[in-house]
């Protein structure tokens, strides 16, 4: 979209809010039957009015999805990804994901307030098409400001788009406090609620209703609750009574098989409800920008069939993979009969075959494709952390057309991309009552646990539902802002965690190793605590086909420690806005706005 060119926050808020509506006709479920449209044309009919906001769920989010990942997985520790500024905690106003984080989610504010003007000035569809369509926009406006106001923490608020244009303040607007940023994004969504359906969408398709804002709303809260140095019980309460409002009377279950969530058939997870928000991508027509590039980035090259797989440098990290109890290094018999379901469905290790990925193959077999010529070509392991990705993943080509009738196109698929899910919302409820009621607090623990296979726990607290949100939510861009909303009220403690986290690979032979383990079916490996000899990579040790080492940096001469300080939860904007605009420098001061005296939502 242009306006993601632009070289500042408010240019992009300019293009977007000037945007003409033929976006809208790409979208995600129904094509329009006409080519083109404009305002003046459009939004006729009660369906053109939902189509009018498919685009909202889709191409002012493309330029996120990367930082979706760097910030979310890598900056946490949930992943590894070479030298990247991410892993480092060094990205600065430069990088190029950042800038395109920055105005993918200007994008998202400044097209929702289009719309939402669009709709308004709209004659001939039904209120209750017209409010549902702003409901949405709505929701989708306020998912935008939260994942701002927790990467950047004070942000502008934009909240008409030609009022901004017609102020002439655009050259200086001011950041907002986090507090009244948090204030306006709940305001949003209270006014979203008001206006969206209940119960609408269960077993049809993933659009936003009345739940998804609410289950979202618990989520702020939970997150807003320890803003100011301590956990604040109102937003507890609040994030208690919103979330358990969406379990209770939503009509929305946990999805069976864990792994079915994140497949490319809409049908299982559709008749469950429990994506609550998503984003919803389309591999189909010529609009760059409808869809998901993920696999690009996070798969093997050879996984696919487009060319298009770069993604074999990254993976979970070592990290991670302790927390789920496993290691690269174990011998893969030691993983024979894994109760936790999640492991798999996150991350590919030695032993692991996957019936949904290659079905035209009958399945796909991690070990085997690394290193069988005959079966794809041979590859060897490339991330050191000893792992691959699998979240976010469609398979090939088959996979893709066989589930969804609709071929995949180079960087262009349609899986899905999971914002919210009925989990999630088990387990902010679960923590907003723990002090309050532990008894039901470790009820829905045990349910997340339970759908995944894992054994119930007898008793629960803080920690058992901090590691449950990281099991549970791995790959889908959410720990880093986890971690961000505990920096509120525990900086020191998430400080020592993160710099405590192996964030590093192993060391050695360990593609050996595996290569070894494929061909005689033996797991011959030495796994060293610190290197012997001259500290070469390998060598070190005679007699073992594979000598891995892992020890207190992972890799000789690199630091798995960054240095995490209390500025590293907020990132800077991009240098091109604050050239533009001095005001978002990071030091600029923000300003206090009463948003529900100076912001309001008449419709």
């Amino acid at each position: 979209m242009e306006g993601y060119n632009m070289k500042s926050i408010i240019k992009s808020i300019i293009i977007a809010g000037t945007a003409m509506v033929a976006l809208s006709c790409q979208d995600f479920l129904n094509r329009p039957t006409e080519d083109n449209y404009n305002t003046s044309n459009f939004y006729k009919t009660d369906e053109q009015v939902e189509q009018g906001v498919n685009y909202l769920y889709n191409s002012p989010w493309y330029d996120f999805q990367r930082a979706f990942i760097k910030v979310g997985e890598v900056m946490s520790g949930n992943m590894y990804m070479g030298d990247s500024p991410y892993l480092s905690l060094t990205a600065n106003g430069t990088d190029s994901d950042l800038m395109n984080m920055s105005y993918s989610l200007w994008a998202v504010n400044g097209h929702a307030n289009t719309v939402i003007d669009n709709i308004l000035r709209s004659e001939g569809p039904s209120q209750a098409a017209k409010d549902k369509a702003i409901g949405e926009a709505l929701t989708l406006k306020a998912l935008a400001y939260f994942y701002m106001v927790r990467t950047f923490g004070e942000v502008p608020i934009v909240h008409n788009n030609t009022d901004l244009l017609n102020s002439g303040e655009y050259n200086s607007i001011k950041k907002v406090e986090k507090a009244d940023v948090y204030e306006y994004i709940i305001m949003t969504l209270e006014k979203a609620m008001e206006l969206l359906p209940k119960n609408a969408y269960i077993g049809k398709y993933n659009r936003i209703d009345y739940y998804a804002a609410e289950g979202l709303l618990a989520k702020v809260y939970l997150t807003k609750a320890g803003l100011n140095g301590s956990l604040d019980s109102n937003d507890l309460q609040a994030a208690a009574k919103y979330a358990k409002d969406v379990i209770d009377n939503s009509g929305r279950t946990l999805t069976p098989v864990y792994s079915d969530v994140f497949r490319l058939s809409p049908t299982v997870f559709n008749a469950t409800g429990e994506p609550l928000i998503s984003w919803q991508w389309t591999s189909s027509g010529t609009q760059w920008t409808r869809q998901n590039s993920l696999e690009s980035d996070l798969a093997y090259e050879g996984f696919g069939d487009n060319g298009d797989l770069w993604g074999g440098w990254t993976g979970p990290s070592v990290d991670l993979q302790e927390a789920f109890g496993v290691k690269a290094t174990d011998d893969p018999a030691k993983r024979y009969g894994e109760a936790d379901s999640r492991r798999k469905a996150t991350m590919m290790m030695p032993g692991d075959f996957y019936p949904y990925f290659w079905t035209d193959k009958g399945g796909f077999d991690w070990i085997r494709f690394l290193y069988d010529d005959s079966y794809a070509k041979k590859v060897g392991l490339q991330c050191r952390t000893g792992v691959a990705n699998v979240k976010h993943l469609y398979g090939n080509n088959y996979d893709h057309a066989s589930a969804l009738g609709i071929a995949a196109d180079r960087m262009a698929y349609q899986l899905p991309t999971h914002i919210l899910r009925l989990s999630d919302v088990y387990l902010i409820y679960a923590e907003a009552v723990l002090e309050t009621d532990p008894a039901d607090a470790l009820e829905y623990v045990n349910k997340v646990r339970t759908r995944a296979g894992a054994a119930p726990l007898s008793s629960v607290d803080y920690k058992a539902i901090w590691k449950e949100r990281r099991l549970e939510l791995a790959g889908e861009g959410d720990y880093w802002y986890d971690f961000v909303r505990r920096s509120y009220y525990q900086m020191d403690e998430v400080i020592a965690e993160l710099k405590a986290q192996k964030r590093s690979t192993y060391n050695g032979d360990i593609d050996k190793v595996y290569e070894t383990y494929f061909t005689d079916k033996t797991w011959d490996i030495i796994l060293l605590t610190e290197p012997n000899g001259d500290d070469q990579v390998s060598g070190w040790v005679e007699g073992a086909k594979g000598q891995v080492w892992y020890g207190n940096n992972g890799v000789i001469g690199s630091d798995d420690a960054p240095n995490i300080t209390a500025s590293s939860f907020t990132l800077p904007f991009p240098t091109e806005d604050v050239v533009f605009n001095g005001n978002m420098a990071s030091d600029a001061p923000a300003e206090h706005v009463d948003v529900r005296e100076v912001y309001q939502y008449n419709f």
